[in-house]
């Protein structure tokens, strides 16, 4: 089965997918200016900045940290380690690239959530690609909206929403709590250790307790939770970088020679640039979720009536997952030569840190178990919001919300007892397939999102030119 997972995999995630979200990427930087360069600061600004008189279920800053909530999990502690040791240190330089080109990606799904969004009868929003698929190219494409809604489905079931998030939680417990696996138990055919067991137990008890109170809840668990995390994971990082600082300029140099396969043997440099860009697109699309069309559901959800302003909140995600988060967590690793010790997953980050702090190996575990599991949690939540609106959209009817969660808490329950190696190649899979009908989306629409992005800014220079100039456009 893992040989056919690996191979199903490297079909869907060859040369033309990867050339596809780069390519859309490169298409909406150029198209919208440089946005993502030029319009941070004010991107930053907005994230903060509540619309008082905006429509929608929860504010832009909620609406965020739900879309946070389920990229910023097992991907930037698990992801980035799993990527480097299959990669190499060049793998984390095509990360950060289709960081950097996804942040355009992400500005127009956002954007285009809140253009083609509607309301149900309650006012309760209704968006994503499939809304602005059936909206935005006409109802002869509903095809591609309904084959959105169902890969969606199977990532939050199968992929990115369950399986890796718990098995993330469960094997950082594990390496915590019972690293020589010294208290067992037999299910399954197979001997876990009682962290395992007990661990996964609590997150399941715990996802089913705050599913049940719908997106508000889960967005007032992020908006407390995913801040939070973010600072001890970041402030973590710094402080190992400025600990190993003097390795900085040979380890920049590695990340730059290994990406293009200059460290791989004689002949085999493309070979192993291509290793490198799979795994790092692959991992950093697993992580920030850019071209997936995930965020565009909850960005849909804020209390906003532009669209343009949505897409630049909606932008910072990518911008703090990937650019800062991902970033930190790789460095760590290749500072430290924890890509080379022989283990992967979360084992590769926590040896990175109990290396390098002047901590004991015991509270640097526990410090980034605790990240870990608060990510991967949070992640869970955002997910099965996720799925549950390409539920709906699939069949039209909101019927099925509540059996899908006991489904969805089923497959938290059952994901610690499945192999890493299977549970990464599932989700990149679903992942895959998820991103090709929102990417020819975001293709033909890209026009669209150039025209609305132009006209705002003009709209605002015209109004303001002297109270706000970060708003204006420059002239060429």
């Amino acid at each position: 089965m893992d040989k056919v997972l690996v191979k199903i995999n490297d079909m869907i995630w060859g040369a033309p997918m990867i050339l596809l979200i780069l390519g859309i990427g490169l298409i909406l930087t150029v198209g919208c200016r440089f946005i993502q360069l030029k319009k941070l600061p004010l991107a930053l600004k907005f994230m903060v900045q509540d619309e008082e008189d905006g429509k929608g279920d929860v504010s832009s800053f909620q609406a965020l940290c739900t879309a946070l909530s389920a990229t910023i999990g097992t991907g930037n502690i698990v992801g980035v380690a799993t990527a480097i040791v299959a990669g190499g240190p060049g793998a984390l330089f095509w990360l950060e690239l289709a960081g950097l080109f996804g942040m355009a990606t992400k500005y127009a799904e956002g954007l285009l959530a809140v253009k083609y969004r509607s309301f149900d009868a309650d006012g309760k929003a209704l968006g994503g690609p499939f809304y602005y698929i059936e909206k935005g190219l006409g109802k002869k494409w509903r095809p591609l909206g309904k084959a959105f809604a169902l890969f969606g489905i199977l990532a939050g079931l199968l992929g990115i929403g369950t399986l890796t998030q718990i098995n993330g939680i469960t094997s950082a417990a594990e390496t915590f709590f019972d690293p020589n696996k010294n208290h067992t138990l037999q299910l399954f055919g197979n001997h876990y250790s009682w962290a395992v067991i007990v661990s996964g137990l609590l997150v399941t008890i715990c996802v089913a307790g705050v599913l049940i109170g719908g997106v508000k809840r889960i967005a007032k668990v992020s908006e407390i939770i995913v801040p939070a995390m973010i600072l001890l994971y970041v402030g973590l990082c710094l402080w190992l970088i400025v600990l190993n600082a003097t390795k900085l300029p040979s380890v920049i140099g590695l990340i730059f020679r290994s990406a293009f396969g200059f460290e791989a043997a004689a002949g085999g440099a493309l070979g192993a640039m291509m290793i490198a860009m799979q795994k790092g697109v692959a991992r950093g699309i697993f992580s920030n979720e850019s071209g997936l069309g995930s965020a565009p559901i909850a960005a849909a959800a804020a209390r906003t009536k532009e669209p343009v302003r949505q897409g630049l909140v909606s932008m910072t995600g990518t911008f703090i997952d990937t650019i800062i988060v991902c970033n930190m967590t790789g460095m760590a690793i290749i500072l430290t030569d924890a890509w080379k010790i022989g283990k992967d997953g979360a084992a590769v980050t926590i040896h990175a840190f109990s290396e390098a702090l002047p901590l004991s190996a015991s509270i640097v575990s526990f410090l980034l178990m605790t990240c870990l599991v608060f990510f991967a949690f949070t992640t869970i939540l955002g997910w099965n919001y996720y799925a549950e609106r390409c539920l709906a959209y699939l069949f039209n009817t909101n019927k099925f919300a509540n059996p899908f969660k006991v489904v969805y808490v089923a497959a938290v329950f059952i994901g610690p007892y499945l192999t890493v190696s299977a549970v990464w190649t599932i989700a990149d899979i679903c992942n895959g397939l998820m991103a090709f009908p929102n990417i020819i989306a975001l293709i033909l629409l890209s026009p669209v999102v150039v025209k609305e992005t132009r006209k705002f800014f003009a709209v605002k220079k015209a109004a303001a030119p002297l109270l706000a100039p970060e708003l204006s456009l420059d002239e060429d």
